[in-house]
This record gives C-alpha cells, sequence and structure tokens, in this order.
C-alpha cells in the first residue's frame, strides 16, 4: 500500500486499466515500477481510492505501531486538504485536472467520503486521535468548507431545496457533465450520501433545510409500483438486459433526473436524453445502474431516527 502511495500522498485508483488490488503480491519488477511512478500524477479519490488506504492504514498502526503506517495516512490526510478547493469542493483526481476530473465530484460518494475522513480526523475518533494534532484544525476548517458547498450546490426549485447533481463546475458551481452518458442532472444516487453525512453534522437551521428537502423531494420523484430486474438476453452481446417492469408495493428511483422537470432520464453513449431505459443501447443497460432503491432505507429508517435525535417536529 505504501508502494503504491504518490508523492503528492494520495493513492491512484489504477495502474493503467487493472484496477490496485492489495490482495496480489508483487513482484520485485513490480515493486520497482512502483517507485518508479511515484510522481505520477495519477491520484485520485474516485473509487474509494486515498480513503480507504487512509482507513486501513490507521487500522494497521493501532495494530502495530509501526510509525511508517501513521505517516502515510497522515500524508493522505494531507493529500485530501492540498487538494480541496478553496470554495469547499473536491476535484476527483489531483493535481490532474484535465477534463472533468476538475469538476467537484460527488459522483460515487467521492467527496462525501474525502469530507468523511477529514471529519474523522477533525473529531479525533477512534484511529484517527492517533494523527498528528497538527492536521485537526486544518480538518475542521476543511470539513465546514465542504459542508458550506454542500449547501450551496443544493438545487433549489421554486424556492425549496432539493437534491444534488453528481459533478458541478469547481468556479460557477454550476451543474456539470462528466462522461457522455451523465449529463448535468439531478442524482438520486449521490444525493443519498450527502444527506446521510448532513445527518451528523450539527443540524443547524441550513443543514436542517437541506435534508428535508432533498427528503420532500426524494418522496416526490419515487417511481411507485415499480422494480428494475435483470434477465437473460442471449441475443445481445452481453447476454443480460435490465427492464423497468411493473411490480405492486415496489419502489424505484432513477440515477438521472432532468434538471427544471425533475423526469427520469437515460443517457447513453451518444450523449441523448431519453425517458425510457428501454431506449438506450443494451451495452449501457446492462453496464451502468440508472435506476434502483438508493434512497428507500434513508426514508424508512434513517431520516426518522435522526429527526428523533434531534427532536424534530
Amino acid at each position: 500500500m505504501l508502494l503504491y502511495q504518490r508523492a503528492v500522498g494520495g493513492w491512484p485508483k489504477a495502474l493503467g486499466e487493472v484496477k490496485v488490488s492489495y490482495a496480489a503480491r508483487l513482484s520485485a519488477g513490480a515493486r520497482a515500477g512502483l517507485l518508479d511512478s511515484k510522481n505520477q500524477n495519477d491520484a485520485t479519490i474516485d473509487n474509494d481510492a486515498t480513503t480507504r488506504e487512509i482507513h486501513y492504514l490507521l487500522k494497521a498502526y493501532q495494530q502495530t505501531h509501526n510509525p511508517a503506517y501513521r505517516l502515510g495516512a497522515e500524508n493522505g490526510i494531507r493529500y485530501l486538504l492540498k487538494m480541496q478547493y478553496a470554495n469547499g469542493g473536491f476535484p476527483q483526481f489531483y493535481p490532474d485536472l484535465s477534463g472533468y476530473r476538475r469538476e467537484i465530484t460527488f459522483n460515487d460518494d467521492a467527496m462525501v467520503k474525502a469530507l468523511t475522513v477529514l471529519r474523522r480526523v477533525a473529531r479525533k475518533e477512534e484511529r484517527y486521535a492517533a494523527v498528528d494534532p497538527a492536521l485537526v484544525p486544518l480538518a475542521q476548517a476543511a470539513v465546514a468548507r465542504g459542508v458550506d458547498c454542500i449547501l450551496k450546490t443544493q438545487v433549489v426549485q421554486n424556492g425549496r431545496p432539493t437534491a444534488w447533481c453528481a459533478q458541478y463546475d469547481e468556479v460557477s458551481l454550476q451543474p456539470a457533465k462528466a462522461r457522455a452518458f451523465e449529463l448535468p442532472s439531478l442524482s438520486g444516487a449521490e444525493s443519498v450520501g450527502i444527506v446521510r453525512f448532513l445527518m451528523e453534522e450539527p443540524a443547524t437551521p441550513a443543514v436542517k433545510a437541506a435534508i428535508e428537502g432533498a427528503v420532500a423531494w426524494f418522496e416526490q420523484v419515487k417511481m411507485t409500483g415499480y422494480a428494475l430486474k435483470e434477465i437473460a438476453a442471449p441475443q445481445e452481446k452481453s447476454h443480460r438486459d435490465r427492464v423497468i417492469v411493473p411490480q405492486p408495493g415496489a419502489t424505484l428511483w432513477a440515477r438521472f433526473y432532468e434538471l427544471g422537470t425533475n423526469r427520469p432520464i437515460y443517457v447513453g453513449r451518444d450523449s441523448q436524453v431519453h425517458y425510457q431505459l428501454s431506449e438506450i443501447e443494451n451495452e449501457r443497460r446492462a453496464g451502468y445502474v440508472y435506476a434502483s432503491t438508493w434512497p428507500a432505507e434513508l426514508l424508512e429508517k434513517e431520516y426518522p431516527a435522526w429527526q428523533k435525535r434531534i427532536g424534530a417536529r
């Protein structure tokens, strides 16, 4: 893990097309290659990269008291502090800010996971209490900026806060496009992680309004009486397909909702908006999750528990 760590402090999610796996044994040649690539600019917070390593290294330090593990984690924390924009947002990659990598990225919970690590540092939670005390006030300030960015990027419709987009322009804080099939849109998936993060913050009027607005939006846009099914499709190259079908008692949310209308949208690699999952190519239908039950547990259990905890009426 320490061999994979880049000089900037973060970790890559892959080497070329091969995902980083710490289960694989490294040959002498592979070790030498990792040492030679320390200055690569491919460090990221995408797909749990960097945050998972920080968390694991602090666990390893707890068990072994090897100072190299703590130092590696601290350098990872400093990387998170370094990559954060002044407005509180986090790019997907740093220092490589090319293309959509520079955008403030909620996609796949990247920014939320970075802020969660920093909040653990700020609160000296469990294994995070072992890090350099000088990092604590820096992490506290970073979390405050991050919460401010979250509140500023929540999309407001007719005066009411709703949900969040997966990516935002890092300067204007306006919804932004990432990959061809990821158009500016409200997210039925990433917004869940953001609300969960906010529910662990002090319930200021602004935070409370953000949570309540998002929950009301989840209720508004749910697709009642539908479920996503995976089926065999021998005629397709993937040999499988995903379809949205009527199912009494089921509830479904789309990954993407159209800005302004709140209609579920389905976008393939041609970047064209469709309103039916069946209208995009099979490669995307089978390879990307366009609908699921992401907010279900939040609405059924976590939100009521939060209301009870803060004494909401």
